[in-house]
């Protein structure tokens, strides 16, 4: 699993380019009060009062890329937020690129979904390493015998790794988080959500800083 912040939101405006992102969502947020849109004074004030009061439109204003690198199916998971725009590795026009190691763990009992703690037989974690490896041996071999990428690709596990570029404005990151540094959350995805998350407090600290850096995300929503 890899992340990488691609791009973000900065002004071009001769009076607002030095403006970070999150001062930028301030100058906006200050519409209605034109005299007083460049105070950058009552800035982190005022960001903090549109979150406590769910005036999240502000935070729709300014959107940032990540490149993400994962597993076919926590890609799936990823793309279930409707509000983000994607980009996805396309398996019909290159070859697959490799495969995420997978950890095994039990069935969780509570979060009937989800799993628990790692599992241990060690038989059957070396079958599932050799099944992966003769699955990638299959794929590279139905290719080089002149099989289409798009119907080669059906052999392999949702392991195999994707790489993909995912927009989203701040209040629909913030949104995404809400959701996916929940303990519930699978493991693999919150490791991604985390990564999101620690983007985030970098460039958007003021914002952040008024969940406590999402300390209680994981227990309970914030927003």
């Amino acid at each position: 699993m890899k992340i990488k912040l691609i791009s973000i939101t900065k002004p071009v405006d001769v009076d607002l380019k030095n403006y970070s992102p999150e001062e930028y969502t301030t100058y906006i947020a200050r519409v209605s009060n034109p005299s007083n849109q460049t105070n950058l004074d009552t800035a982190p004030k005022l960001l903090k009062y549109c979150l406590d009061q769910g005036h999240y439109s502000v935070y729709d204003m300014v959107d940032f890329t990540i490149e993400i690198t994962t597993s076919l199916a926590i890609a799936a998971q990823i793309l279930r937020h409707r509000s983000a725009n994607f980009q996805q590795f396309s398996q019909r026009y290159a070859e697959a690129e490799g495969f995420e190691v997978v950890e095994l763990r039990l069935q969780g009992v509570k979060n009937k979904q989800g799993s628990a703690e790692l599992y241990q037989n060690k038989e059957n974690i070396k079958a599932v390493e050799l099944h992966i490896i003769r699955s990638f041996e299959l794929y590279n071999t139905l290719i080089k015998d002149g099989v289409s990428r798009e119907t080669a690709r059906f052999v392999l596990p949702t392991c195999t790794t994707t790489r993909l570029y995912v927009k989203n404005s701040i209040r629909n990151w913030l949104a995404y988080l809400n959701q996916r540094l929940h303990n519930h959350t699978q493991k693999e995805h919150r490791l991604i959500a985390e990564k999101v998350r620690d983007i985030m407090i970098v460039e958007f600290p003021v914002i952040c800083g008024t969940f406590d850096n999402f300390k209680t995300a994981f227990d309970e929503k914030f927003m």
